[in-house]
């Protein structure tokens, strides 16, 4: 069941990769296991005592069997597991806005002035936020199909994934990823990727089936695709600060 799902998904992602764009070698940071994000030197992490995730998991939603918590440590991680064995991990990033200048610049362009009270009741900050939020998630994707144009040739296709709305703690986010397929068959990555703001920090919620990455991945692509509408759950569910 498990293998026809994957060659499936690696059938779909295929027909829907855009024809002109290829990618190129995943140039992925590996101090903390997340994709490079544009404007990299405005990302630094909020240093966070401990591991975020055990002061945020509100419900754990897994499939049958597999088991859900924040991992054993101080680095940022969510660990999954069934039944004893290890299947991957889930990083999040708090990125204060003050050290955000080109996320400050979306907010102004969406009409909001950094540092002001985002009142999320408020349908016209619903709105804009969201706008601000869909021009970054575009900026990332910018950065990443020129991050990836020419190391690999025409041996694997890039191909975006359209943002969508998705529920992160009590704030209104985005989910998004993007996948590289193999031309002879087979996925090379896929990341699925949550972002959300609070009015004082971006929150980002980040995994991948990716073996180059030593953290915030699943080592088996079928996992991933089992757990994904978990993990939305659990974003869903998030108690953030």
């Amino acid at each position: 069941m498990l293998r026809l799902y994957h060659v499936l998904l690696g059938g779909v992602l295929l027909v829907l990769l855009p024809l002109g764009i290829k990618v190129v070698s995943p140039r992925l940071s590996r101090t903390n296991g997340m994709p490079e994000q544009p404007h990299t030197s405005s990302l630094a992490p909020k240093s966070n005592q401990g591991n975020i995730w055990k002061s945020i998991l509100e419900q754990t939603n897994s499939p049958p069997g597999w088991q859900v918590a924040a991992c054993d440590g101080n680095a940022p991680l969510m660990c999954v597991s069934a039944n004893g064995k290890h299947l991957g991990t889930v990083e999040i990033g708090v990125y204060p806005l003050d050290k955000q200048q080109n996320f400050q610049n979306l907010l102004r362009q969406a009409g909001i002035e950094p540092g002001k009270n985002i009142d999320y009741q408020n349908p016209q900050y619903k709105t804009q936020v969201s706008t601000a939020l869909n021009a970054w998630v575009n900026d990332y994707y910018t950065f990443l199909s020129k991050q990836r144009q020419g190391s690999y040739g025409n041996r694997i296709g890039f191909s975006t994934h359209p943002p969508q709305p998705a529920q992160i703690g009590k704030i209104q986010g985005l989910s998004y990823g993007f996948t590289g397929l193999k031309v002879q068959g087979g996925v090379q990555e896929h990341h699925l990727g949550y972002v959300a703001f609070d009015g004082k920090n971006l929150y980002m919620i980040r995994t991948a089936f990716n073996p180059s990455l030593k953290t915030g991945k699943f080592d088996k692509l079928e996992n991933l695709a089992i757990f994904e509408p978990y993990l939305r759950a659990i974003a869903a569910n998030l108690r953030l600060p």
